[in-house]
């Protein structure tokens, strides 16, 4: 079935919801999402959003703790971009019924706090649940718009370019979209393909990520030849709860905003060793911090503390945390939580300007799935949903201008071949398991040459197993995510083995300082051509 649309948007998170409510001033819009469209990694954010709305805090100081935090290679002109637009995409989602929390007994003022990395207290917040309320009230007014269509259960499975059928040059025109409940694979067309698909804590065996996070878009974006950037920069997030049944749930870094302190089993607080700021130091710091704790004492996990502060520090600043703890046994009340680091944010993705543009002509893309130079070589907390903000409004702002469009022509309909059905769905299992777990001890919060090579050759040799497997058999949902995860596992490692030296999120035993004059820039990939740093 071939469906024509004005602008495909692979992705219902607040980037592509953003894009879709503004682009449905002035075109149709159709978002395809693989799962329900709540299922995104925007419904699971807990901590806010960071923007200058205090009149004692200014633009500058918040472009400087993101450049700080982003290891030398954010671009500036883009941080002063996101930064002085931020408090107006704010108050929009405040427009369209958004509901931030507010300070005790002063309805009137938004209640700030403050996380890792930040000078000073500028991150909204509804609760502990931001996330899940942007994504209500965006989705609350996508549904009421006449030009916009969401449709579930429809995974994108490969970009569709029209250069292979002679066009005259290469561009993305649609997608080849799979019908989960049907397993049928519909051809859909579009003038303008909006990749925001999230990012790809799953290729990782512990993430704070949701099932969705398989780095669909970068890998779809990868295959179809658009340049990749930044991948080695993978944020692991330095507190998730430890307990056998807490699946992928995030302790967010609000706690330690709130006065949170970080301890070992003992009770002694270990950040002060680590850093000047304790436990308000930035993520990857606290992350390696207690990965290096852990690795010395022999223990699963460490704590954090919050029993010294006042009740409505805790429960009431934290009342999903708190309920969700108390359904594992654990009373942050009277006890201090158990935590480990887990995957998290992945601050390189699909190279794109400050409109959104990738390297493609037709193709877009906004959100996580990004390298758009906000986060350099590390994110700054309660940065990401305010890129998803200020990107989606850019890029539909762009394509007011029908120029900026591409016609798709004729393609041909998605063909089956001679693949059958499935009869050995425990290969993909096998697969998935293993790149998430050699990802994790190999390419994790520390790495060594030789611990990326040996992944290097594990990611080839299962590549190919999975290429025979995709193409002898009918597609699923489970197949196309895991050839995804084995193409952003092979750009993860092929990022950070270009990158002789320790910035950022990527911390290596064999190069530990930074090097500037060698590496001070953006690392690339594309289909064809090696990974390599852009000094």
């Amino acid at each position: 079935m071939r469906v024509d649309c004005d602008f495909l948007v692979i992705g219902s998170g607040v980037a592509g919801l953003s894009f879709a409510l503004e682009a449905s001033k002035h075109a149709h819009v159709t978002i395809i999402t693989k799962r329900s469209r709540t299922d995104s990694a925007t419904n699971w954010a807990q901590g806010g959003i960071a923007a200058v709305l205090d009149p004692k805090d200014s633009f500058e100081a918040h472009i400087q703790d993101t450049l700080g935090t982003g290891g030398g290679i954010a671009h500036e002109d883009v941080v002063e971009m996101v930064v002085h637009e931020g408090p107006q995409r704010i108050r929009e989602l405040m427009e369209i019924g958004a509901e931030f929390s507010r300070r005790h007994g002063r309805e009137d003022e938004l209640d700030l706090t403050r996380e890792g990395g930040h000078s000073a207290r500028r991150v909204v917040h509804a609760g502990d649940i931001t996330g899940r309320e942007v994504q209500r009230a965006l989705l609350h007014a996508a549904e009421k718009s006449a030009n916009i269509r969401i449709v579930e259960d429809h995974m994108a499975v490969d970009l569709i370019e029209h250069s292979r059928w002679g066009g005259p040059r290469r561009q993305v025109v649609g997608a080849y979209v799979l019908e989960e409940k049907t397993g049928e694979v519909h051809t859909y067309l579009a003038q303008a393909t909006i990749l925001a698909a999230g990012g790809a804590g799953k290729v990782y065996l512990y993430t704070s990520n949701p099932d969705v996070a398989t780095g669909d878009g970068v890998a779809m974006a990868y295959r179809a030849g658009a340049q990749i950037g930044n991948m080695e920069f993978f944020q692991f997030h330095p507190t998730s709860l430890f307990h056998p049944k807490a699946k992928s749930f995030l302790i967010s870094e609000a706690l330690r905003g709130e006065g949170g302190i970080l301890r070992l089993a003992d009770g002694t607080p270990f950040m002060e060793a680590h850093h000047e700021m304790k436990d308000l130091a930035p993520r990857d710091v606290v992350a390696r911090a207690i990965d290096y704790e852990m690795k010395k004492s022999g223990a699963e996990h460490v704590f954090l503390d919050m029993t010294h502060l006042p009740p409505k520090d805790r429960e009431e600043r934290f009342p999903n945390i708190h309920a969700e703890c108390m359904k594992y046994g654990v009373d942050m009340r009277t006890q201090p939580i158990p935590v480990v680091p887990a995957a998290h944010y992945m601050c390189g993705g699909v190279v794109v300007d400050t409109q959104g543009r990738t390297t493609l002509p037709g193709l877009w893309a906004i959100g996580e799935v990004t390298c758009s130079g906000l986060h350099g070589a590390n994110r700054l907390a309660s940065n990401s949903l305010l890129e998803g903000l200020v990107y989606g409004r850019r890029v539909a702002e762009a394509l007011a201008n029908k120029e900026e469009r591409v016609l798709p022509g004729k393609v041909p309909e998605w063909d089956v071949g001679t693949a059958v059905p499935t009869d050995e769905a425990v290969v993909v299992s096998q697969n998935w398991d293993e790149i998430r777990r050699f990802m994790w001890n190999y390419v994790g919060i520390v790495r060594s040459d030789k611990r990326l090579q040996r992944a290097a050759r594990r990611i080839a040799l299962l590549q190919d197993e999975i290429r025979e497997y995709y193409w002898a058999h009918l597609i699923d949902r489970d197949l196309i995510e895991l050839r995804n995860i084995a193409d952003v596992a092979e750009l993860i490692i092929q990022c950070a083995l270009a990158r002789k030296e320790s910035r950022g999120l990527h911390y290596t035993l064999d190069y530990l300082e930074r090097n500037d004059e060698e590496f001070g820039a953006d690392t690339v990939i594309e289909r064809g051509v090696p990974a390599r740093v852009l000094v």
